[in-house]
């Protein structure tokens, strides 16, 4: 298909393709464990300004990544089922035009922190950026990019300290390591759908290397995840509140390692979309604790 050719209203959806507006997976994953950061450094009463802030920087930072892979993976993706379909692949979008549309959103991203929140934010802004214009070189080299996106998809909770503090914390540091083994487990889960694609055309994911204990690794990835979600509970004196939550999502878990028991592709990409109720719950065990402890809600500030 020729970008020529395309009327006005095709060219918007294929930029809304591009970034992924169509599918929010990616920015429910991200936004998540960085809501739930900022309401436990705030002890629940987060500013509402710092609140659409991040709510706004992961959507505009989740869209810059994915206009930056798909010109990354542009050879690649080609030969995969499940992006045959994007719209650099089909010709809608020109290489360079995937380019400036992350480049201009990046910019944005950049902007909005530098105008609402402290240096120390700024500067943890240009690590991120970092690390999202990395990994799609890592699934050519590394046997776990999925860790490498752990990192990626866990920054914001940091940055979420870091807005409030004016540092970051060690335990805002562990609070991403136990968040990176979540996204290990819900991308492997994601990759165990493109196996067969991504051995034929020689990427690398962690579907490949766990091979037939692929299953057993989400499941010790969940197991750890909530083992320090646990942690955090007992180290903050959390209420039944937050514990029924952590429940229900240790749940939703189990719930995942059942529909990916067989590896079939379908019950694969579903347990992994249903991953964003999983972040959902546990951010909700934390605001819902807050609240009813301590009546905190977002101030007007």
């Amino acid at each position: 298909m020729s970008v020529a050719s395309l009327s006005f209203k095709q060219r918007l959806d294929s930029y809304e393709r591009l970034v992924r507006l169509d599918k929010p997976i990616g920015i429910l994953l991200l936004l998540w464990p960085t809501l739930l950061a900022l309401w436990l450094v705030t002890r629940g009463a987060p500013p509402l300004r710092l609140v659409v802030v991040f709510t706004l920087g992961t959507v505009i930072m989740r869209c810059a990544g994915c206009a930056f892979n798909d010109w990354a993976d542009l050879r690649y993706d080609a030969h995969v089922k499940r992006t045959a379909s994007r719209p650099l692949v089909t010709g809608e979008v020109a290489p360079w035009e995937a380019l400036a549309v992350g480049a201009g959103l990046a910019l944005g991203g950049f902007l909005l922190v530098v105008l609402a929140t402290n240096q120390a934010t700024v500067l943890l802004s240009f690590a991120a950026l970092a690390i999202t214009l990395a990994y799609p070189f890592f699934k050519r080299f590394a046997s776990l990019p999925q860790a490498f996106l752990g990192i990626a998809f866990s920054f914001g909770i940091p940055m979420a300290f870091a807005s409030v503090l004016g540092y970051v914390s060690a335990f805002a540091w562990w609070l991403l390591v136990i968040n990176l083994f979540w996204v290990v487990a819900y991308d492997t889960e994601y990759a165990m759908v493109d196996r067969d694609d991504d051995i034929r055309i020689g990427m690398r994911t962690s579907a490949i290397t766990f091979g037939r204990y692929d299953v057993l690794a989400v499941a010790v990835c969940y197991a750890v995840y909530f083992a320090g979600m646990a942690w955090v509970g007992v180290r903050l004196s959390m209420s039944v509140a937050y514990w029924t939550g952590f429940a229900l999502a240790a749940g939703i878990a189990v719930y995942h390692l059942w529909l990916i028991r067989t590896r079939d592709r379908m019950q694969c990409f579903r347990a992994f979309l249903h991953n964003h109720w999983l972040g959902f719950t546990m951010f909700a065990a934390v605001a819902a604790d807050y609240g009813w402890r301590y009546n905190a809600w977002p101030r007007l500030a």
